[in-house]
């Protein structure tokens, strides 16, 4: 993973109400695998004080630092973890792999 990569990640994530979305979303994640069920973004903004707006926008930045995935079905956004970038940076900042 490159030095650019990584810093888009980091600086995605820099934002406090930004970290809190992509937490709900990887606890939600998480808890689908139990359920069966998806994450709904529509389910998050209920959690948040935050505007729809300021949501959708930053769900537009963690989507483009591949922090995660959306797929829109009807009316509804579904946000997935991208679970290899996680596991991407995971290696990284535990020092198991190399710079390119």
């Amino acid at each position: 993973m490159d030095t650019k990569k990584v810093a888009k990640i980091f600086k995605a994530l820099s934002n406090q109400n930004r970290l809190e979305l992509y937490l709900k979303i990887a606890k939600a994640h998480e808890a689908s695998f139990e359920t069966g069920c998806e994450c709904f973004v529509s389910d998050i903004i209920e959690s948040l004080n935050i505007g729809a707006p300021t949501i959708s926008h930053h769900i537009k930045e963690l989507a483009n630092a591949e922090l995660i995935y959306t797929e829109k079905r009807g009316k509804f956004l579904i946000c997935r973890v991208n679970e290899d970038l996680v596991t991407e940076v995971s290696k990284l900042l535990s020092l198991q792999s190399s710079w390119e």
